[in-house]
């Protein structure tokens, strides 16, 4: 059984956003060209308090994509986004949303960042992604989203260490910095992950 897993698809990460990912918006066809092919639909969502660690903005005298470490943790500081109930954290409205989807959300403990939609950022907790898979059966799961260079990157590498056949849909994701596009990719290539593009599915 296969399913597919959007990763981040929210406002404040498409252009105009408060963390814009670059070329963004060209990934919204293409996602929504994929979504009728699988039965198994699951949203992640970046979900944070206001007072979330993880913003430059609650901690003094530190800027935008300095890095410091958070209970142990390296952190890179992010301005104010996906903030819970805000309009910024709600899924683009372009993005073709099926009646069966479902939704998961990441990043609501203000003390730890979380990129992975499987488990925050320390592993001390985990969402009901893996939870929603398993009741589900799926073994093959197809991946796309943003942004590739950090909270895709880092689903996939979670869902190669449980044991899914993982696939990353190249052309229905974007990253951060540009230039570590191929470099995420290359990265999860390494670790067992499949790239296929969406004329493949």
């Amino acid at each position: 059984m296969k399913a597919l897993v959007i990763v981040d698809l929210q406002n404040d990460f498409f252009e105009n956003g408060a963390l814009a990912v670059p070329e963004s918006n060209s990934i919204i066809p293409v996602v929504n060209n994929i979504v009728d092919k699988f039965d198994t639909l699951i949203f992640t969502k970046d979900w944070h308090p206001a007072k979330h660690k993880s913003f430059a903005t609650n901690h003094k005298d530190k800027k935008v994509f300095d890095l410091i470490k958070l209970n142990n943790i390296d952190q890179i500081l992010w301005p104010v986004h996906c903030v819970q109930n805000s309009f910024g954290a709600e899924i683009h409205k372009d993005i073709k949303i099926p009646k069966t989807a479902c939704f998961v959300t990441k990043g609501s403990d203000v003390e730890v960042d979380s990129y992975s939609g499987f488990f925050d950022n320390g592993k001390i907790h985990s969402t009901e992604l893996n939870n929603v898979l398993k009741k589900k059966n799926i073994s093959d799961v197809y991946f796309c989203g943003l942004a590739t260079d950090f909270c895709v990157k880092y689903t996939v590498i979670d869902a190669l260490a449980l044991k899914y056949n993982s696939f990353l849909i190249a052309d229905a994701t974007k990253a951060v910095v540009s230039n570590n596009f191929n470099k995420s990719l290359n990265e999860l290539v390494e670790k067992g992950a499949k790239i296929i593009y969406s004329k493949d599915l």
